[in-house]
């Protein structure tokens, strides 16, 4: 009897982590096309790049307001209502960004996704993270990255719908997002494991930062790197004279990478470690982006650098939050789940507004600078890092 509810239960795990997965790489998908796409679009429309890049940033500004309140609706109702939520957020904005071309109502169509997209990613990070056995946590989350990053990769090809009309590409997107939500209504909902409250909520953040400091920085440069790729790189692209196919063949390129690493980076944390796996691939790809400017238009050159970088650091997220389960309490992962994301949507507001100003301002090739720059000292942090045992 036992025996057979162990692979029932093994069975409905798998299940859903499958339909998860499939949530995630169209979640991916959207994300990878509309950050480029926004951007095309409002340089085409004269949008100065400061402008477009902090128009770029309203996504994230969504994303980090969320995360201020999004652990009490999933602890509520579960996680599958707030998936859905998301869903449903993302979907509507989709189909409202054809019907103007207003910066403002962008800004806010923007901030209303990266609602939807905070709440739909908190969701399917905790449900995985807090549902998988501690020995296969990093194969588990790396499937995670590898679907994102599937997802993420095949979104910016969505760029060539163009030729059909600028509203083709956001129908199709909000018709893959609602494929995804009739999937999701078969899954029996679940909620985050119970925490003791005498612990306290400043307890619980303050324990996250002390013990697993390190482990939380990974959030915050994937979303710098993420985002300054998806929104500042076509800019970059087109002042090199760059044709928009070849930018999309760049960024898919990048995304290749990390999904040829993904998993093998994955299994061998849980062989090796975590943190030297971090370390090396922060050095590795500090290399491959302070190598972009020189590389120039050379088109060859910069897919081998882009596959170099989208491999190494294409897997920080995941890692990240693998490091941080390790080293965390289960009933705390909650909170490491929203300091991550707050980092990540930290990083990724950092990142276009950076970008914007620094291509204005400073240098077209500032992005790859500051990019190579903060994965470097990040790489060099990490052998200062010892982790701490917290009376949890």
């Amino acid at each position: 009897m036992h025996q057979l509810t162990s692979q029932t239960s093994t069975s409905a795990f798998r299940q859903r982590f499958i339909l998860l997965l499939l949530v995630i790489i169209v979640a991916g998908m959207s994300q990878g096309l509309l950050l480029p796409l926004l951007s095309i679009l409002l340089e085409q429309a004269g949008v100065p790049p400061e402008q477009n890049g902090m128009n770029s940033a309203a996504m994230y500004i969504g994303i980090f307001g969320t995360m201020l309140f999004i652990e009490k609706p999933v602890r509520r109702f579960g996680y599958k209502p707030v998936i859905l939520a998301g869903i449903a957020l993302i979907t509507t904005a989709c189909l409202l960004f054809p019907a103007t071309s207003s910066l403002s109502v962008w800004f806010l169509l923007r901030l209303l996704v990266g609602v939807g997209d905070s709440a739909l990613h908190y969701s399917t990070q905790l449900w995985i993270v807090s549902s998988s056995p501690a020995e296969r946590r990093g194969r588990y989350i790396s499937l995670y990255g590898m679907s994102y990053g599937l997802g993420f990769s095949l979104g910016p090809l969505g760029i060539n719908l163009l030729t059909f009309g600028d509203h083709v590409p956001f129908y199709v997107s909000s018709a893959f997002y609602l494929s995804v939500m009739l999937l999701m209504l078969r899954v029996r909902n679940e909620r985050p494991p119970a925490y003791k409250r005498e612990a306290g909520e400043r307890n619980r953040f303050r324990a996250a930062y002390r013990l697993a400091w390190f482990a939380l920085i990974p959030s915050f440069l994937y979303g710098l790197m993420e985002a300054s790729m998806n929104s500042s790189f076509p800019l970059y692209g087109m002042r090199i004279q760059l044709e928009e196919h070849v930018i999309s063949l760049l960024l898919l390129s990048f995304g290749i990478g990390g999904l040829l690493l993904q998993l093998p980076l994955g299994i061998w944390s849980d062989r090796i470690g975590r943190k030297p796996i971090l370390i090396g691939c922060g050095i590795v790809g500090a290399s491959a982006f302070l190598a972009v400017p020189l590389a120039g238009d050379h088109v060859l050159t910069l897919i081998v650098l882009f596959m170099m970088a989208g491999g190494v650091v294409g897997s920080f997220y995941s890692l990240g939050l693998a490091y941080a389960a390790d080293i965390m309490p289960v009933p705390i992962l909650p909170v490491v789940n929203v300091i991550a994301s707050i980092h990540f949507s930290i990083g990724s507001m950092t990142g276009p507004t950076l970008g914007g100003y620094g291509i204005q301002y400073v240098s077209e090739h500032s992005i790859f600078l500051f990019l190579g720059g903060a994965f470097l000292l990040f790489g060099l942090l990490g052998f200062l890092f010892r982790p701490k045992k917290l009376p949890f």
